[in-house]
């Protein structure tokens, strides 16, 4: 073998690494900050959302041998455990999304009292998480329980998620609401961002597909079937030709509507109480309230051998 050949089977592995450390497209860190902290822990936040959820339903997820005499017990040791990594992440979060992050007390006591407020609200969630339980049951005859709503739905695991992520982001909590929105959205397809506001009673059937966005409000006892979309029809743009954060930009379902599957709503328009849109529509205006709205019936047609009709 030449020298020639010897040579370019070798590979000069701390080349590689100071190019992949010292180059413009290192992303280990956000451009600017000067923070030192550890990154928040992607596989730590995934394991808080899985705990809190056993909270949330004991006996269903987590230690299954859950009695009546033990239940406050179990609920009282996830929760304890659930504190104490939700101030550590938080505390990472919000050192890693500030430029100077020299001042670590601040961090702690933030991350205990945005955690603390977060733990004040577990109640309601909860309250919410069964009246979408009861709507997945309701809304599917193919459910024979409650409980089995609970086990296998992809839609009430991803409202279970999105609950919680919601929460956090009305807190202001950087990053973590999207690290709990997106496992939900890797496991069952559905895609809610924890900014969405999302009513009682909410039942996604099937699933897959989902999209809802930002700035989407969806009022009580609203059904989105599997393929929906609840996006923004435009970004606006600011003078260096950058997306516009924050404004609303996404549809207002009002209550009892019904949503079917494929149908696309781009904007900020609203679908007005008690409506149903059918499958495959598109809509990028306002729905008057009990509209019914759907594309053109599909025409029979009756076709002979030979190619006639």
């Amino acid at each position: 073998m030449s020298e020639a050949k010897k040579s370019s089977d070798k590979c000069d592995l701390p080349a590689i690494v100071e190019r992949l450390c010292t180059g413009e497209q290192t992303i280990t860190r956000r451009a600017g900050t000067t923070c030192c902290e550890p990154l928040p822990s992607r596989a730590d936040v995934i394991r808080m959302a899985e705990r809190l959820r056993a909270a949330l339903f004991p006996g269903f997820f987590g230690i299954s041998e859950v009695r009546a005499e033990t239940l406050a017990f179990h609920v009282g040791h996830v929760l304890d455990e659930v504190q104490r990594t939700m101030e550590l992440q938080i505390r990472r979060c919000l050192a890693f999304s500030e430029d100077d992050a020299s001042e670590g007390t601040r961090f702690d006591q933030a991350a205990r009292r945005l955690t603390a407020a977060f733990f004040q609200r577990l109640p309601e969630v909860q309250h919410l998480l069964a009246g979408d339980v009861r709507a997945a049951y309701e809304g599917d005859p193919a459910a024979r329980t409650p409980d089995e709503a609970v086990f296998c739905y992809p839609g009430v695991l991803t409202i279970t998620n999105h609950r919680l992520a919601h929460e956090l982001y009305r807190l202001e909590v950087p990053l973590l609401p999207r690290i709990i929105s997106e496992h939900a959205h890797s496991i069952t397809g559905i895609d809610i961002h924890p900014g969405a506001q999302v009513g009682q009673h909410f039942f996604i059937d099937h699933g897959t597909g989902v999209v809802i966005g930002e700035t989407c409000i969806i009022g009580d006892r609203v059904r989105i079937y599997q393929g929906v979309t609840l996006g923004a029809k435009s970004f606006p743009l600011d003078e260096e030709g950058k997306p516009i954060k924050g404004i609303p930009r996404h549809p207002i379902i009002e209550d009892d509507v019904i949503v079917y599957s494929g149908a696309t709503i781009l904007g900020r328009v609203t679908i007005g109480a008690g409506s149903m849109i059918g499958g495959n529509v598109w809509l990028t205006r306002d729905v008057p309230p009990g509209s019914r709205v759907t594309v053109q019936p599909a025409r029979e047609e009756r076709f002979q051998l030979g190619g006639g009709i």
